[in-house]
């Protein structure tokens, strides 16, 4: 059996919660978010697809190509529920979200669907750039017992920045939730000493969105490691990837989810350790690896070498082509580095060898993002490329 999908335009939240509570109660097609300015009307006829499937996430696919991901109404409330027994709000009518974050992103669109499970309307901040003060304002009409929302960490750190409003409104919520993308040691200390509860989440729209909260997988979910990668099992996983005529796509969907022992699960492209008492340590992404001189070296560990260095933290590595090594890391800043490129060399080699250290600082205006907040890795690869 099969159902409609109807897309929706993301610039207009509001629909997009509409259209979801319709799809999580059986009453109304699957839903479609897409990025406003796509081009898609306000609401658009996308085809039939598996009856099961609620909402339908359009990967924007920083480092591979973009995928389409199938999500039941089941995995969506039972990732709602997880997320209120390890934060809070399990009881109707008494948690209220803020939503501050693109409603096509599996994240923005968790925060309406959890809204949805606890019966309360989320209060929606104008779509489009982040405002600090408009965020600072919208918390004051969070009349509820308890609180949330979900941020990324660029997000986090302006709203920090902004001064004493912004801090207030910040220590209004119960819990606020960071995920996106790795959150820095130095952001994460700066908004406890502030006073925010904050939780880090790992999740992605596979797993209907974050599902491990600070390292602990929440609810039904389960995490283990297998070759070095991090997988993960529960009912939150996705039916899987669509093809072009909307049906699951078995070929790509096969490659990242499988049955071992009964159990179905996620392999996640992250490389990482999950600890004997269950909690997940992330390490690096599996294809965010290189060959540099006949050695392997992972662009992630440069990176967060990099960043611990002075005046870097907000710096970004990819890869670019060496007719003499094969691959190079290159460290990308917005503005000017924090020191020079030799004095950058010694430190990430000493830490890491010879092969790690970056061939080379470029500079940007402004770092490309993608609507999640991540940065967009093919823009800056390209752009590297373009320079070298």
């Amino acid at each position: 059996m099969s159902r409609r999908l109807v897309a929706i335009d993301a610039g207009d939240p509001h629909a997009v919660y509409r259209a979801l509570h319709d799809a999580l109660t059986g009453e109304g097609p699957a839903v479609l978010p897409r990025q406003h300015g796509s081009a898609v009307a306000a609401t658009e006829d996308a085809g039939p697809v598996p009856r099961s499937v609620a909402l339908v996430v359009e990967t924007s696919g920083s480092t591979g190509v973009p995928k389409r991901v199938a999500l039941s109404a089941d995995a969506l409330l039972a990732s709602a529920a997880a997320s209120a027994g390890a934060i809070g709000g399990q009881e109707p009518g008494v948690a209220r979200w803020l939503l501050a974050l693109p409603a096509h992103y599996i994240a923005g669109a968790n925060v309406l669907v959890r809204s949805i499970a606890a019966g309360t309307e989320p209060v929606i901040l104008p779509p489009g750039h982040f405002d600090p003060i408009a965020f600072s304002n919208a918390t004051a009409t969070l009349d509820a017992d308890l609180r949330f929302t979900s941020l990324v960490p660029v997000q986090l750190a302006r709203l920090l920045d902004a001064g004493r409003p912004a801090l207030d409104g910040l220590r209004r919520f119960d819990a606020i939730l960071i995920g996106g993308q790795a959150l820095q040691p130095e952001l994460r200390e700066r908004a406890i000493d502030a006073g925010l509860r904050i939780v880090r989440t790992y999740g992605s729209s596979e797993t209907g969105g974050g599902c491990v909260y600070d390292g602990v997988p929440i609810g039904p979910v389960h995490a283990r490691e297998l070759d070095g990668r991090i997988e993960l099992a529960g009912p939150v996983l996705a039916e899987g990837y669509l093809g072009a005529d909307g049906t699951i796509d078995r070929d790509r969907t096969d490659a990242s989810f499988h049955t071992a022992d009964g159990v179905r699960w996620y392999r996640t492209g992250d490389l990482g350790t999950v600890d004997a008492d269950g909690r997940v340590r992330v390490t690096g992404r599996a294809d965010n690896v290189i060959i540099s001189g006949g050695e392997k070296v992972s662009l992630d560990a440069v990176q967060a070498s990099v960043r611990r260095q002075r005046g870097m933290a907000e710096s970004v590595v990819v890869a670019t082509a060496s007719e003499e090594w094969g691959q190079v890391p290159i460290v990308v800043v917005e503005g000017e580095p924090g020191l020079p490129l030799a004095e950058l060399r010694t430190a990430v080699q000493a830490e890491l060898g010879h092969a790690a250290a970056p061939a080379g600082i470029v500079s940007v205006e402004r770092m490309p993002l993608l609507a999640s907040g991540k940065p967009d890795r093919v823009a800056l690869a390209r752009l590297v490329a373009a320079r070298s």
